[in-house]
């Protein structure tokens, strides 16, 4: 057999890459002669460059020293894709939530202040090397500066009403007045791809700080606050704010589209990259899954993709999850196993996942030999 593995990560224990080299360990203990071929799916947040660095061939990760969502020094990477038929040049693949992404706070949430100037940074390398077209994943966010840091980092400068630079994060956005873009660093010759599976609106009560700032650690009035700030910086750029995605990582999708970048959906484009419909157009099966696989999943979400991918290929296709919630539609898998059912409890899955992986592997193995 041929077995496609395309998992996403497992948020909070293993990105996509090491879930599915765990999968393929327990898969090969059972099936050994099988033909395994390491698929990694990602949708703009954390692992998606352990995703294109894995499953692209000739890609090279780029070391880069960053400014931290806090401040501090961040040592990072981006991803250099080397040049194909399709796509002339070479593509810089840069992580938000490596740079500027709320695990690197987790400890400390800095709601008023956290920023994404790390990530507008190591965009600039990426720009820096001569890249021909850059991809940006913003998952993952720990801020809510409507993209001014990123912007910042590329050259555009924001002011307060006296010409002042206003303060990194949430907390400048109180102040802002006015927005120079005239020393904005060009876009690559072909363009920047923004990949994210959020379509909120900047402002509103599906806009970026009422559902994504609670997150971030912003309270009642915070949020209020931020959407404010979010507010008057919308009146200052020519971008629209009820634009899909631009509420993306704390508005950094609408700083991004003020940019030029094209916003899509974050795993569909991934899929393509990695080449994803070719390798699965092979298998004889195609594994998939995430941490929760629920009633959402089906809802844009990688496993979905990659399921959709597999129907119409007529190859089946079962899942590995964290947990599968009783809303999830489990019907037209091949098979399906959760690593709680495996563990006993989700807090034992979540505290030895690769071990759980693997057993999963071992598991599918043996029920889809059939």
């Amino acid at each position: 057999m041929t077995v496609v593995l395309a998992p996403d990560s497992f948020k909070g224990t293993l990105g996509a890459a090491e879930v599915a080299a765990a999968l393929a360990d327990g898969w090969a203990e059972v099936r050994p002669a099988d033909t395994i071929v390491l698929k990694p799916m990602a949708d703009g947040g954390e692992g998606t460059l352990d995703a294109f660095a894995l499953a692209v061939a000739g890609a090279r990760r780029m070391p880069v020293t960053v400014t931290g969502p806090d401040g501090d020094p961040v040592e990072a990477s981006w991803v250099l894709l080397p040049a194909t038929s399709d796509s002339p040049g070479e593509t810089g693949v840069v992580e938000l939530a490596s740079t500027s992404g709320i695990e690197l706070v987790a400890d400390r949430l800095l709601p008023d202040d956290a920023h994404t100037l790390g990530f507008g940074e190591a965009v600039a390398a990426a720009l820096d090397h001569g890249v021909a077209r850059l991809l940006l994943g913003i998952g993952s966010s720990s801020s809510t500066d409507g993209g001014t840091g990123v912007l910042t980092a590329l050259g555009a400068r924001f002011t307060d009403a006296a010409g002042a630079p206003i303060p990194l994060g949430a907390r400048g956005l109180d102040a802002v007045a006015a927005a120079d873009l005239s020393a904005l660093r060009a876009l690559p010759e072909h363009g920047v791809i923004v990949l994210t599976d959020v379509t909120n609106p900047l402002l509103g009560p599906t806009g970026a700080a009422a559902v994504f700032g609670p997150q971030k650690g912003l309270d009642a009035a915070g949020v209020l606050r931020a959407e404010a700030g979010l507010a008057r910086l919308a009146a200052l750029l020519p971008v629209d704010a009820q634009a899909p995605g631009a509420g993306a990582a704390g508005g950094t999708g609408f700083g991004l589209l003020a940019w030029g970048a094209a916003l899509v959906p974050g795993a569909a484009a991934v899929a393509d990259i990695i080449g994803l419909s070719d390798a699965v157009a092979a298998a004889s099966v195609v594994l998939t899954g995430e941490g929760s696989y629920d009633g959402q999943s089906a809802a844009g979400k990688a496993p979905a993709h990659v399921a959709s991918i597999a129907r119409a290929a007529g190859v089946p296709v079962a899942v590995a999850a964290g947990r599968i919630a009783e809303d999830a539609d489990t019907s037209a898998l091949a098979a399906s196993v959760s690593l709680t059912d495996l563990a006993g409890s989700s807090a034992a899955a979540m505290t030895d996942t690769a071990r759980w992986l693997r057993e999963a592997g071992r598991r599918l193995a043996t029920s889809l030999s059939g």
